[in-house]
């Protein structure tokens, strides 16, 4: 059974950091790309920062670029979101996905809240 388990969430004012990780327990983990969206109240759910399989190229949301880094650790399992500069519009429940055997993410953590203060 595949298990994705965010961490790292929690309040932090304006202009700090945090640090998501996403513990996957998936087999075909290094061949996965990896990918965080978020949901904000009364808002859908948003891309966030993607990272491929092998070369781990990246791909931000335009909000983000600049502050988030996606980075993976194939050797863990595990996907991180450094964010720094956090601005009150970041707040939201951010979530972890992995696609599988097709070009869909088709395995989601539980997600983990951030929520910055101004």
């Amino acid at each position: 059974q595949v298990q994705l388990v965010e961490s790292g969430g929690g309040l932090v004012q304006a202009g700090g950091s945090l640090r998501l990780s996403c513990a996957a327990s998936l087999r075909t983990f290094s061949s996965s790309t990896m990918g965080w969206f978020r949901q904000a109240p009364g808002k859908e759910r948003e891309f966030v920062a993607r990272i491929s399989w092998g070369a781990g190229i990246t791909h931000y949301a335009d909000s983000v670029k600049g502050r988030f880094t996606i980075s993976r650790d194939n050797a863990k399992s595990t996907v991180y979101l450094q964010m720094n500069s956090l601005k009150p519009e970041d707040t939201a429940v951010y979530y972890c996905a992995a696609k599988g055997t097709t070009s869909n993410y088709e395995y989601w953590g539980q997600g983990t809240q951030v929520t910055v203060s101004s």
